[in-house]
């Protein structure tokens, strides 16, 4: 379903297992800090809302979404984790250095979930202009944030 149709922060709670024993890293890129600062908050609020405790949110900032994939490693290697979430957002400009970005991080994210027995969330807004952004990071659409914390949660269900 397309994002434009449904609301990244809408979800059935009774199908959330408890993450009260569950351990998270959560990497966030600095570049695009409102967008992506708002995603980080949404995705600590979520996991809190659903059992995970303070200690047990281990949270890291990298320069940029190109970054998220060393500082998901990074984080995977240093700490006892469920899951990872690596929060950015990748808008269009001028140039294919978007494209570059885009497919090297989703790339780099799928890499880390073959390589790891840990769930690597791809919480990556790629967007056309800002405004869409701002809708996906507590606007009009919800945030990501949100809907990339239900997925580490129920990623990290299975693997338990």
């Amino acid at each position: 379903m397309a994002t434009s149709l449904k609301n990244l922060s809408s979800y059935d709670p009774e199908k959330v297992p408890d993450a009260g024993k569950m351990k998270f890293g959560i990497v966030v890129s600095e570049w695009n800090e409102e967008i992506t600062a708002a995603m980080a908050e949404g995705a600590i609020e979520t996991l809190k809302k659903h059992g995970a405790v303070e200690e047990n949110i281990h949270l890291i900032t990298v320069p940029g979404s190109f970054e998220l994939i060393f500082g998901s490693r990074l984080l995977a290697e240093k700490h006892a984790l469920d899951a990872v979430i690596a929060i950015g957002c990748i808008i269009q400009g001028e140039t294919r250095h978007f494209d570059f970005i885009c497919q090297g991080v989703t790339q780099g994210m799928a890499e880390l979930n073959l390589e790891y027995d840990i769930p690597f969330i791809f919480g990556v807004l790629t967007t056309q202009n800002q405004p869409q952004a701002i809708d996906r990071a507590g606007g009009k659409h919800g945030n990501k944030g949100n809907e990339a914390a239900i997925t580490a949660i129920k990623m990290a269900g299975l693997n338990s």
